[in-house]
């Protein structure tokens, strides 16, 4: 009896420190819709950069885009806990000169492979950043700026760290605009930026897409003259931007084989970016 009693118990506490240890990677409120799971969300945590894009555009090709915007670009990838350990050597052979790494995600969720993305891109002498996923409905824009800051969203004038990025889109968890209603979701985005940037002196950079821009914040032009854009569209042209941005400041224009991404502007303004 004892026995059986000390194996119920040793279960009973294996379960629960198992808990424990799945909340700090994830949310356990937030679950995945059947099309999220289709690309690749099984649990919360695991949303990223771009997941339902090629449900909207028409093109996940891999060949160069046409529509660089100016004459000089740089080419650089994002990457998520999808990635696992990235061989940032490789990458950099490949001509990637910047990497965003995905830090958060609402306020229970931290990229566990994190340190190897953010400092092995930096190491090998990419110009780096932090984004996190945002979940409007789960809490305040300025408790998850302040989540992000805290958890690998600073910022530093070493030349090789770039402003966070707010990645603000499709809802993996369910309804697309989280709830909200227009008007809604910009006061929550205004609310993460403020904070953010009293936190780290920077104007966060948006990613988002136009079908999303449109749809959630009513095609809003609030931020057009404070925040860089990273706009998404898998298309050898750029298209219309959201927002009544003038310009792009980065375009995610695939998914293969990796998150690929374009600065809009040569190698200089790059590190000017950085710089602040």
């Amino acid at each position: 009896m004892k026995s059986a009693l000390f194996t119920g118990a040793a279960v009973t506490l294996g379960l629960l420190l198992a808990s424990i240890g799945s909340a700090q990677a994830s949310s356990s409120t937030e679950q995945p819709t059947p099309t999220a799971r289709q690309h690749g969300i099984t649990k919360a945590g695991e949303a990223y950069m771009g997941w339902l894009q090629n449900k909207t555009t028409t093109t996940t090709t891999a060949a160069a885009p046409t529509d660089m915007g100016t004459a000089a670009v740089v080419d650089g990838i994002d990457v998520s806990s999808h990635q696992g350990n990235v061989n940032w050597t490789y990458w950099w052979g490949q001509g990637k000169r910047f990497a965003y790494v995905k830090a958060t995600e609402g306020t229970s969720y931290k990229n566990p492979y994190f340190a190897q993305q953010y400092n092995g891109s930096y190491n090998v002498g990419m110009i780096r950043g932090a984004y996190h996923f945002a979940l409007p409905n789960s809490s305040s824009g300025a408790t998850q700026a302040n989540y992000f800051a805290t958890n690998g969203g600073g910022w530093s004038r070493d030349g090789k760290t770039l402003p966070g990025a707010l990645d603000i889109e499709y809802n993996p968890y369910g309804a697309t605009c989280y709830g909200k209603t227009q008007a809604g979701m910009v006061s929550w985005i205004r609310d993460f930026l403020t904070t953010y940037k009293s936190r780290t002196g920077r104007d966060a950079v948006i990613y988002t897409n136009l079908d999303w821009w449109t749809r959630c914040t009513g095609n809003t032009t609030a931020f057009n003259a404070t925040n860089p854009l990273w706009v998404a569209r898998y298309s050898s042209t750029v298209g219309t931007l959201p927002g009544g941005w003038p310009f792009y400041t980065f375009w995610q224009w695939t998914s293969s084989p990796i998150d690929q991404n374009r600065f809009n502007g040569d190698y200089s303004r790059l590190q000017a970016l950085a710089n602040g």
